[in-house]
């Protein structure tokens, strides 16, 4: 057995693994998560667009986590080049990534347009855009839904079982039993990790036993605060934007964040602990993801249902809140005085309708952006939250950061350096661990915090294309 990983190696984005197994029929290739690249445009368009195998021959099956971007944006990429096997997913997970693909091909579209007519001399040649709508909706075929915590046939040699991560609805942590030479082995694969206590879904679920881990490190050297202390900065943020007649700007991921903000707000709302201000979500990704997030209840933690769902109330709509459905209540945002809170994507600043309201409103000392997620390394998001950074290039302007930057680190859905320790030293049989989806300043305090307690656990932190003997 060979471990190697196209992606999220030394860093956070484009978590791509493959599982390589000789079986009596034959070498069998499994990919764990498919996803986009993010950070520097150029350097993120070049690895999307490059496999190092060939979809079309080598690949027998794909697994996926769950629907964010970085874990699912390639799949139609896969399919593009001539994928045509299994796409092994929750029922959330499917119906999530049916809308999130989607969009991105509506993205990669519009992506395209800009640059052939903005920036054709400095663009990169190309073919295309990655993938287009079509692409998406055509690959949802290969998608296959599977229940939580029962065992279904991948390929030959190898079965599977998805249980509970805690990141996000339908996120999954996998565990793989694979058969080769006639010995089983089993290995776990993390995913994304959640968090104890987060809003609307269920608490990660311990990892069965394995004997070898592929763990992720995004925070494997920091520490959250508590989610209800992420809750009253958030509060305290719009407090002090209202009362200068400023704006809000929540950059937040359409899935789970924007939910998990419009839910906080709903409370804050309910103990009147935040001015009556308009609360506009203006993502129609964001409006397409929460509308399934109705539909799987199941994935739902006990206080929500009971504060909530059992009382017919709808969890992410209240008085405050208002959904725009087309460009032109958009643009409109930008003329419309404060105050007000702007929830818009994507999380890392990188696209979507945030960048443009962030034009228009950075410099402005009235109003504020809140960090409510991970900002990777080289984004926008990342530039903007960098106390040392005073300017940023917003489209084709340079803009000074004057309005108020506040980054609130509780809201994340990773675990921290305490869940992860944990997570690894109650994991049994546990004999290999390989880190992942980290940046190498997170992945080192967590090999070495490991070491101290496990000092016989063999651990890698492989770079991108690097084979591990298992």
């Amino acid at each position: 057995m060979k471990f190697v990983p196209h992606g999220a190696a030394r860093e956070v984005t484009g978590s791509c693994h493959e599982i390589h197994i000789e079986t009596p029929q034959g070498v069998r290739r499994v990919l764990l998560d498919c996803g986009l690249f993010q950070g520097r445009r150029a350097e993120a368009a070049e690895k999307n667009a490059v496999f190092t195998f060939d979809p079309k021959k080598d690949i027998d099956a794909v697994i996926l986590t769950h629907a964010h971007m970085d874990h699912v944006g390639r799949i139609p990429v896969l399919f593009k080049r001539g994928y045509v096997g299994p796409v092994f997913c929750t029922y959330a997970t499917k119906d999530l990534a049916e809308v999130m693909l989607q969009d991105g091909g509506y993205i990669q579209e519009k992506d395209e347009e800009y640059f052939r007519k903005h920036m054709s001399k400095s663009r990169m040649p190309s073919e295309g855009p990655l993938y287009t709508q079509q692409d998406a909706a055509e690959c949802i075929a290969l998608f296959r839904g599977e229940n939580m915590n029962e065992w279904f046939n991948v390929c030959d040699g190898v079965r599977a079982q998805f249980v509970e991560a805690g990141h996000i609805v339908g996120a999954v942590m996998v565990v793989l039993e694979v058969t080769e030479n006639g010995k089983k082995h089993r290995i776990g694969f993390s995913g994304d990790l959640g968090r104890n206590m987060l809003p609307i879904i269920r608490d990660p679920a311990p990892m069965p036993p394995v004997e070898t881990l592929i763990c992720e490190s995004t925070y494997g050297n920091r520490s959250h605060e508590d989610i209800d202390t992420a809750r009253h900065h958030l509060r305290d943020v719009i407090t002090r934007t209202a009362k200068r007649g400023g704006k809000v700007f929540i950059p937040a991921f359409s899935l789970e964040r924007a939910q998990e903000i419009l839910y906080d707000l709903h409370l804050l709302w309910d103990k009147k602990e935040i001015p009556a201000v308009p609360v506009v979500v203006d993502s129609p990704l964001t409006s397409k993801v929460t509308q399934v997030f109705m539909k799987h209840p199941e994935c739902y933690d006990k206080d929500i249902y009971e504060r909530f769902l059992a009382k017919a109330k709808n969890p992410f709509q209240f008085s405050l809140v208002r959904f725009t459905k087309t460009v032109e209540e958009s643009k409109a945002l930008n003329v419309t005085p404060g105050p007000m809170i702007i929830l818009a994507g994507s999380g890392m600043c990188e696209a979507g309708r945030i960048r443009h309201h962030l034009k228009n409103g950075i410099e402005d000392a009235r109003n504020s952006m809140v960090a409510v997620g991970y900002m990777a390394i080289n984004t926008l998001g990342r530039r903007l939250v960098d106390p040392k950074v005073t300017q940023v290039k917003i489209f084709d302007r340079m803009l000074r950061k004057k309005a108020e930057v506040t980054s609130i680190a509780a809201y994340s859905g990773h675990a921290d350096m305490t869940d992860l320790d944990q997570f690894v030293l109650k994991t049994d049989a546990l004999k290999t661990l390989i880190l992942v989806h980290g940046e190498i300043d997170q992945m080192e305090p967590f090999e070495n915090r490991l070491h101290q307690s496990r000092p016989e656990l063999v651990i890698h932190k492989p770079e991108r294309e690097e084979v591990v003997e298992l």
